[in-house]
């Protein structure tokens, strides 16, 4: 959901500015090979170990994980500053109006709403792919992404502007959290450790991933001391 927000804001700044077909245009085609990627690489994953995939996953969701949520903690912190959707379509807005279109279907418009769709669904597509592959579970993790892509678009499509009262940077701190403790989990378990409760560890992994997020960004809140030569 938070990446298809990000991309919706990008791809309604097209439509508004440059027309719907072009925007359209753009996200159907980032859309094919999105899926195209999910139909070729799903079965492909099925074919590794299961323990070989489950280490290699583990080890790439942890790290992807860690980032959300680093980056979670210090907007939270107020080290960094909150993402703000409002400020992205500004920014793509005016980008867009100093290019003029050339002809009937602008195609920079286009190559534009087919950038924000596809770089913003690289990491959806990762999320199903890892989610899914080696479980059985291609297709239920697909249909959650599609979703939450059908559920923005509702939305969005009705309020016709930024859908910057999302609370992002908490879905991006609970999505840090959630694949941090995947990470931790299916590294284990390529690993062969054997966790207890089996797969209710990962209410533990997470409730430790969370903790530590937020007493993290509460110590970063303090104002710094004051340090005496």
């Amino acid at each position: 959901m938070v990446e298809v927000v990000e991309a919706f804001t990008i791809v309604l700044a097209v439509g508004t500015l440059r027309g719907w077909r072009p925007a359209g245009i753009g996200t159907v085609a980032a859309l094919a090979v999105l899926g195209l990627m999910v139909i070729l690489l799903g079965p492909l994953l099925g074919q590794v170990p299961l323990g070989a995939l489950q280490l290699v996953i583990g080890v790439l969701l942890l790290l992807f994980g860690m980032g959300w949520l680093r980056k979670a903690i210090l907007r939270s912190a107020g080290i960094i500053p909150l993402h703000d959707e409002d400020a992205i379509y500004a920014a793509e807005s005016v980008q867009l109006a100093a290019n003029p279109g050339r002809g009937s279907l602008d195609w920079i418009a286009g190559l534009t709403a087919f950038k924000a769709v596809l770089l913003e669904g690289l990491e959806v597509v990762f999320i199903v792919i890892a989610v899914g592959a080696g479980r059985g579970l291609l297709l239920p993790a697909s249909a959650g992404a599609a979703a939450a892509c059908l559920l923005v678009l509702a939305i969005g499509l009705l309020l016709r502007k930024p859908l910057a009262r999302v609370p992002e940077n908490a879905l991006k701190f609970g999505v840090g959290v959630m694949l941090s403790a995947f990470g931790v989990f299916w590294t284990g378990e390529g690993l062969g450790v054997p966790w207890p409760g089996e797969d209710a560890a990962l209410l533990g992994l997470a409730l430790i991933f969370l903790c530590a997020g937020l007493v993290t960004a509460s110590l970063l809140r303090r104002p710094a001391l004051e340090v005496r030569p």
